[in-house]
């Protein structure tokens, strides 16, 4: 294993172990067993993850693949923003038309498999098409609340709360995202922005204008209502 990371997160490093598989590992040591289970699961259903090979405590052995963020390839030009944002959007539909885990059982909310985390940074596009990473958050769950949370995190970069190259577009890609995404993305806008404050990788300033972000979403979606 590589001595030093050449990848890093918010919340894990990682490390190249040869030329086909990453070690991602968690600093504070949290558990990928069901990280694990999940990816396996939407993979087995045909959605676009890294192929999981071990995951024990803090570590998690994947595929490597090879491309751009999403993010990288919109900053670069390599893809609009509209194509982008298609992108994110198709894969959000894709996501939640897979049944939850559960099975949708009785005295359950849950109606899907949700990311959670489901932005331009966590989207690899690949050789073999775009491959969605990152999934610590992921589980069964309400769609609506996983396309809340995706749009808000777009108002977080587009209002400048998160500092991201990627400002400039993020305006744009919101207001777009909002026009193309599955569901309704303001219902359970409030419950995203709770779940967003409860993010221990947030910083208090972030964590403070997560209101503002709200506003942001809210005001791009009137025409919709």
């Amino acid at each position: 294993m590589d001595a030093k990371p050449f990848a890093a997160g918010r919340e894990a490093d990682v490390f190249a172990l040869g030329d086909d598989r990453v070690l991602r590992r968690y600093r504070n040591g949290t558990d990928v067993a069901r990280e694990a289970e999940v990816m396996e699961y939407v993979g087995g259903l045909g959605f676009p993850v890294p192929r999981v090979y071990a995951a024990q405590g803090a570590d998690l052995v994947m595929e490597r693949l090879d491309g751009p963020t999403l993010a990288q390839a919109a900053l670069t030009g390599e893809l609009s923003i509209p194509d982008g944002v298609a992108i994110l959007t198709d894969l959000l539909r894709r996501l939640h038309d897979l049944p939850p885990r559960g099975g949708g059982s009785a005295g359950s909310s849950a109606d899907t498999i949700v990311h959670l985390d489901l932005h331009p940074e966590n989207v690899l596009l690949t050789r073999r098409g775009p491959v969605v990473i990152d999934w610590c958050n992921a589980g069964d769950g309400v769609s609506d609340l996983d396309t809340a949370l995706s749009a808000l995190i777009l108002a977080q970069v587009a209002i400048g709360s998160i500092e991201h190259p990627l400002v400039d577009g993020a305006g744009i890609m919101v207001d777009l995202f909002l026009e193309l995404a599955p569901g309704d993305p303001v219902r359970l806008l409030d419950e995203a922005a709770v779940f967003r404050r409860r993010q221990l990788t947030m910083s208090p300033d972030e964590v403070a204008m997560i209101g503002a972000a709200v506003a942001r979403v809210r005001d791009a979606a009137l025409p919709r209502t």
